[in-house]
C-alpha cells in the first residue's frame, strides 16, 4: 500500500485534484467583453480557476489584454459575427473559411478536454453567447455552464404578454413557448449542464417551466460602468432653477466597428444639425453633445468628419469630462466634446443618446435613459438589427428612419415627463442591476 507523504496532507491532495480548470467559449466582440467581466471576477475568488479561452469569432483581444491563454487558432471572419442578421454575410464567412474553422475549433475543444481528463484535472467549459458556444460545450463531453447573451423573451413579449407583430411568420420565433427553441433547451437541461444564466428576469421566469438549472443573476453588460464623479444628487434651494438653466446633454454612440461606424457617424451628425436648428425655437438655452468614440476607431477621422459638418474648435464648454486629450467644438450656441477615454462619464452625464450601436445602446438604456436610434447599412446596425433591438429594449428606444426625425423625437420626449418615468423604470428592469459578473462567478465556483 502506498503512503501519503507527511509533507502532502490529504486535504491538500483533494484541493489539488478539485482545482478547476475552465475553458471559456464566446462568439463575438460583445460576448468576449461579457466573458472577460466574469473571468475577472473568477480571478478574485478565494481559489480562482486556471482559465483558458477560445474565441469562436474574432481574434480574442479582450482575453489577450488579461493574458488569458488562447487555445487553438483564432481568425476574424468578414461578418464580424453578424451572420444571423444578413444571409450575404454568412456566404462571405463561408468563403472566408468558416466551415474549416468550425471543424478545427471542435477538434481543439475535444483535445483540451482529453488532456485535462488524462491529467485527472477538474475541468469545465463556460459558454458565453448563443447556440454555437452552447453546442460546442455539449460536444466537448464535459460539464458546462451557459451565459445566454443573445436571446431574451423581451424580443417577443413583455410582462403583459406577446408583442404585436406585422409579419405573420414573426411568432414562429417562439413557437414552443420560449425564444429558446426545444433543441436549445435540451442542451441547457442536459445532465452535464450545471448552470444557465439568462440575460434578464423575464427570460429566467419562462425557462423555469422546464428542468433547466437556471439562475437569475443579472446582466454582466451593466458592470464596470461607474463614472468618475458621484452620481448622488444633493438638492439645495436653487436646485430647480439650476436644473432648468443647465444645457441638454446628448451622448452620441456611433458603434465600434470600422468602417460601419464612420457611416453611422455621418448620419448621427445630420441628426445633430437638425437638433441645433430646432434649438432656436425651443426652451433649451444650449446643447452639449458628447461624442463617445470607441478606441477601435480612428480618432482623427472622426474629428475631420465632425469639422466637415460646420463645427470649429473652441476652448470652453459648460461641462467638463476627465480626458485631457478630448477636443471641444462650437457651433450656433451648441458645444461638442469628442473623447475616446471617458465612455462611462458620457453615459452617465447625458439626458439622452442618439445611438447606432449594440452594447452601448443597451448600457445607456440600462441606466434608465432614453435612446433614439436610426438604422444604418450594417453589417451590424442595419434595419433588422435596429428593429430587434427596439423590441428588446421596449419604450426606452425611439426608432426613427431618418436623421431629421430625431429632433421631433427629442421634443416629444421632453414634453411628456410621464414617459420619461416609464423609460427610467423600464431600462432598469430589462437590463438589471450592476454586479452580475460577480454573482455569476460565485455561482460558477459553487456549481462547477
Amino acid at each position: 500500500m502506498s503512503e501519503v507523504s507527511p509533507l502532502t496532507p490529504n486535504s491538500q491532495i483533494q484541493e489539488t485534484n478539485s482545482h478547476l480548470r475552465l475553458l471559456v467559449l464566446s462568439n463575438g466582440h460583445g460576448e468576449d467583453a461579457i466573458a472577460v467581466r466574469i473571468v475577472q471576477e473568477l480571478q478574485q475568488q478565494v481559489h480562482p480557476p486556471d482559465i483558458f479561452a477560445l474565441p469562436l469569432v474574432g481574434e480574442g483581444y479582450a482575453y489577450q489584454k488579461l493574458n488569458i491563454p488562447l487555445i487553438g487558432s483564432v481568425r476574424a471572419m468578414p461578418s464580424g459575427g453578424f451572420i444571423y442578421m444578413d444571409g450575404w454575410q454568412f456566404l462571405r464567412d463561408l468563403g472566408g473559411g468558416l466551415i474549416q474553422l468550425t471543424f478545427d475549433q471542435i477538434l481543439t475543444i475535444r483535445s483540451w478536454v482529453n488532456s485535462q481528463e488524462k491529467s485527472g484535472k477538474n475541468h469545465a467549459i463556460l459558454a458565453v453567447g448563443d447556440l454555437l458556444p452552447l453546442f460546442f460545450a455539449w460536444m466537448s463531453g464535459t460539464k458546462y455552464a451557459f451565459v445566454g447573451t443573445a436571446k431574451s423573451e423581451y424580443h417577443v413579449r413583455d410582462e403583459q404578454g406577446l408583442l404585436k407583430r406585422d409579419h405573420p411568420l414573426a411568432h414562429l420565433g417562439h413557437f414552443s413557448g420560449s425564444v429558446y427553441h426545444p433543441w436549445e433547451r435540451w442542451l441547457m437541461s442536459h445532465y452535464r449542464c450545471k448552470a444557465v444564466f439568462p440575460r434578464d428576469s423575464l427570460t429566467t421566469k419562462i425557462l423555469q417551466k422546464w428542468p433547466i438549472p437556471v439562475f437569475d443573476m443579472g446582466n454582466p453588460m451593466m458592470d464596470g460602468l461607474e463614472p468618475t464623479f458621484p452620481t448622488a444628487r444633493f438638492y439645495s434651494i436653487d436646485s430647480e432653477k439650476r436644473e432648468l438653466g443647465r444645457p441638454l446633454i446628448i451622448t452620441l454612440l456611433p458603434g465600434s466597428r470600422p468602417p460601419e461606424a464612420y457611416a453611422n457617424w455621418q448620419k448621427i451628425l445630420l441628426a445633430v444639425s437638425a437638433l441645433i436648428d430646432m434649438q432656436q425655437t425651443h426652451d433649451w438655452d444650449k446643447f452639449v453633445f458628447l461624442g463617445a468614440i470607441a478606441p477601435s476607431l480612428h480618432f482623427a477621422s472622426m474629428h475631420q468628419i465632425l469639422q466637415s459638418h460646420g463645427w470649429y474648435p473652441h476652448p470652453d464648454c459648460p461641462v467638463t469630462i476627465p480626458d485631457d486629450s478630448a477636443l471641444t467644438f462650437y457651433q450656433k450656441n451648441a458645444y461638442f466634446i469628442l473623447t475616446q477615454k471617458a465612455y462611462n462619464d458620457c453615459l452617465h452625464m447625458a439626458d439622452i443618446a442618439i445611438a447606432m450601436a449594440g452594447t452601448a445602446t443597451e448600457q445607456f438604456v440600462g441606466l434608465g435613459k432614453p435612446a433614439i436610434t436610426m438604422p444604418g447599412k450594417g453589417p451590424q446596425f442595419n434595419p433588422k438589427f435596429a428593429q430587434t433591438q427596439s423590441r428588446l429594449l421596449g419604450p426606452s428606444v425611439i426608432l426613427v428612419e431618418e436623421p431629421h426625425e430625431v429632433a421631433q423625437a427629442v421634443r416629444s420626449l421632453f414634453a411628456n415627463p410621464d414617459k420619461l418615468h416609464v423609460i427610467a423604470e423600464n431600462g432598469l428592469r430589462r437590463m438589471g442591476k450592476a454586479g452580475a459578473a460577480k454573482r455569476i462567478a460565485e455561482c460558477l465556483m459553487e456549481k462547477l
